[in-house]
């Protein structure tokens, strides 16, 4: 009977680091296509607290008002070379599990210390694990890369 026990929950723990392992393997940085990709989630709250002078105050048309908005950032490198790549289109598809309330924005490109990184404003609404599915167009390739992030929101 202790044999059962202990061998259940061994499966169990062994299940748990092997999905939290596969969690933090993508968490914030992907490689697809010769480009590695990092994403970042910032409270738009963060970025309304800039004063009305600084550039970020006003980027993407500048943060609404709306509750539970996010700032999603990407920066996406040549994963040989290092170098950023500062002349991509950049999309990101978001949605909540089973693709619930899914939106699409287009990340800008946002001029931070002479370095070019994409961003824009996005609702999660909900606690929900949100899939964060982004597509990078570089011109002189084929087809874009896509890469998908999960993030959990809690309000």
């Amino acid at each position: 009977m202790a044999v059962r026990a202990w061998l259940r929950s061994s499966g169990v723990l062994i299940a748990m680091m092997l999905a939290i392992g596969t969690a933090m393997a993508n968490d914030g940085y992907q490689k697809a296509g010769g480009l590695a990709v990092y994403h970042g989630i910032v409270p738009a709250p963060v970025v309304r607290g800039h004063p009305s002078g600084h550039p970020e105050s006003t980027m993407h048309g500048g943060p609404g008002t709306a509750p539970h908005q996010q700032h999603l950032v990407v920066a996406v490198f040549d994963d040989q070379t290092g170098a950023r790549v500062q002349n991509a289109s950049v999309s990101a598809t978001i949605s909540g599990l089973g693709h619930v309330g899914q939106q699409t924005i287009q990340l800008e490109p946002m001029k931070i210390e002479n370095t070019i990184t994409y961003g824009g404003f996005v609702t999660l609404s909900g606690n929900d694990r949100y899939a964060i599915a982004v597509e990078i167009t570089v011109p002189g390739r084929s087809r874009p890369i896509s890469v998908t992030f999960s993030s959990d929101h809690v309000q």
